[in-house]
């Protein structure tokens, strides 16, 4: 598949007060399949190695799966109003984390659009973040990419 989206991920976090923020922009590929959108995008290293895959399911208007591939691989499910249990893999060992959303907003059409997500992550029923997710994506022109 061509990767010819520019895919743009905003990540907020606040943990105990204290806010963080991660941006990725890279491109990607777009695709609707019956009722299913995916944006498949690639992380790199710091050599720009490509390191892990990236594959986002959106079914719907209110269910995001995220599904990371790599050493790291991850299978989260995020969906309104709800929670989900999932483990998620450190690095140093897996973790199982709860995942509660209470807001997903799916703006995507054919030609691209944009996701927003809230929701919080805890760790035996603890609260351990709130965080959102901002998910943009554009047709790239041949300038773009």
């Amino acid at each position: 598949m061509k990767e010819n989206y520019l895919i743009s991920v905003l990540g907020k976090q606040q943990v105990n007060g204290q806010s963080d923020e991660i941006e990725v922009n890279t491109t990607g590929t777009y695709v609707r399949k019956g009722d299913k959108r995916y944006i498949m995008y690639k992380e790199y290293d710091e050599n720009s190695q490509p390191t892990k895959t990236n594959i986002l399911k959106i079914e719907g208007n209110n269910r995001l799966t995220v599904m990371r591939g790599g050493t790291d691989g991850t299978h989260l499910i995020l969906e309104n109003g709800k929670r989900y249990l999932c483990q998620y893999n450190t690095g140093y060992g897996n973790l199982m984390l709860g995942i509660s959303t209470s807001e997903l907003q799916n703006l995507l059409t054919d030609k691209g659009g944009s996701l927003k997500v809230q929701y919080t992550l805890d760790i035996n029923s603890s609260l351990a973040s709130s965080n959102e997710l901002y998910i943009t994506v554009k047709e790239a022109e041949s300038k773009d990419v």
